[in-house]
């Protein structure tokens, strides 16, 4: 076996390399805020500045960087590479230039509204967002329509040239930051539930909607729930055809399990891990020196590189315009699943040290350990909850009956 990159993909290497150089110099590294993907995901993470956006327009451009999105939207539009990826996604990491934005505007609304959207959708709200220009949060989840999201009951009633959105959605990430909502609304109260549902698109800043925060028992307040009262939306902001937006939403959860399952989030989860065991001390020595630590080390970088290979394995098929079936189905439990007990392991590695708030002095990694073994666990419930994606899994991917409907 040849693990070695051939002679086109070491020249490629060199030409991202100078790009980079060209385009991202130690000055910019100084001064670029430290933003990691997690923080982007919860919307906490600082709108981008200018030199951020400069580079992001410059790797789009040159190919490097939004590579599925055409280029008249901003994008860098290349056919899918597994091997180029991986090379742009090392030296990008490795110079600490900035990355693609992995919040929910690049990873999950621009895809869908690549396939779904209007010529004019995509021109006024893909770059802007991949730039990070506009930030966007999903309005999904009600009370009582979380696991079964086809029984959400926010209304959209048509009154000339405008939507009038009443209800409620909870558990909304980003909400209080967010420039525009993606929503599913009930445009046809009498279609059966899964029938009926549209696609809308709501500007945050319209008058009407209260956005409330939700206080989670570390003190933080991540999600939040909204309120919307006679909520007037432009008619042309819906995405697909109405009473239609179950299929369209599809598209969005789809996106939004390849963003939990992506396997650079375990990745650097693992490798931060690895830091802290080479750098915390048990009972008078590294924590990597203890047997146990390093069988568990040992046990989780395999299912790291089992996610990565299994990334590259999707790459090649959809390059080949394969779905990928079962292989592709996997990837959200497991790497929600697996990003979790690597925060468990870091948890376990540091005791009590790790209860410690950020700014306190002892407290290792700035004070995130709890909180992002905190949101592991809720990442494996978004986009759908491990049962309901083993359930997935067994019905799509391997055929099994499904559960009886009592």
């Amino acid at each position: 076996m040849n693990l070695k990159y051939s002679e086109e993909y070491q020249n490629f290497r060199e030409e991202v390399r100078q790009f980079i150089a060209e385009h991202w110099t130690d000055e910019d590294v100084a001064n670029n805020p430290k933003v990691s993907e997690m923080q982007q995901g919860l919307g906490s993470a600082p709108r981008v500045d200018e030199r951020a956006t400069a580079f992001r327009r410059a790797a789009a451009e040159r190919g490097y960087m939004y590579r599925h999105v055409p280029r008249q939207y901003g994008g860098g539009e290349q056919a899918p590479d597994p091997l180029k990826a991986t090379i742009l996604t090392e030296e990008f990491r490795a110079a600490k230039a900035p990355p693609e934005l992995m919040s929910q505007g690049p990873a999950m609304f621009v895809p869908t509204l690549l396939v779904h959207g209007t010529e004019e959708q995509k021109m006024r709200f893909v770059e802007k967002t991949l730039l990070g220009h506009i930030r966007w949060c999903q309005g999904y989840s009600e009370p009582g329509a979380g696991s079964d999201l086809a029984s959400l009951r926010t209304s959209a009633v048509l009154d000339g040239d405008h939507w009038v959105v009443n209800g409620q959605k909870i558990w909304t990430s980003n909400a209080r930051d967010a420039d525009w909502m993606f929503a599913l609304v009930r445009t046809e109260p009498d279609a059966p539930k899964h029938d009926g549902i549209s696609y809308l698109l709501i500007d945050m800043k319209t008058p009407g909607i209260d956005v409330r925060p939700l206080r989670q028992m570390d003190g933080d307040a991540h999600f939040n729930e909204v309120f919307f009262d006679n909520v007037r939306v432009p008619k042309d902001s819906m995405v697909g055809e109405r009473g239609r937006g179950w299929q369209v939403s599809r598209s969005t959860l789809k996106a939004e399990r390849a963003l939990i399952g992506n396997a650079s989030m375990a990745r650097r989860t693992f490798d931060g891990a690895l830091l802290l065991a080479q750098s915390t001390e048990i009972r008078g020595k590294r924590a990597i020196d203890d047997p146990v630590i390093r069988e568990r080390l040992a046990d989780l970088e395999s299912r790291v590189l089992a996610a990565e290979y299994n990334g590259f394995r999707l790459l090649t098929a959809s390059a080949r315009g394969d779905d990928g079936g079962l292989a592709g189905l996997v990837t959200k439990l497991h790497t929600s699943t697996l990003a979790y007990d690597v925060a468990k392991l870091a948890i376990d590695m540091t005791s009590d040290a790790a209860l410690l708030a950020p700014g306190e002095t002892r407290a290792p990694f700035s004070g995130m350990l709890m909180q992002s073994y905190f949101m592991y666990y809720a990442l494996a419930i978004g986009g759908g909850a491990p049962n309901i994606q083993r359930n997935v899994i067994g019905e799509r991917g391997l055929g099994l009956p499904r559960d009886v409907r009592r």
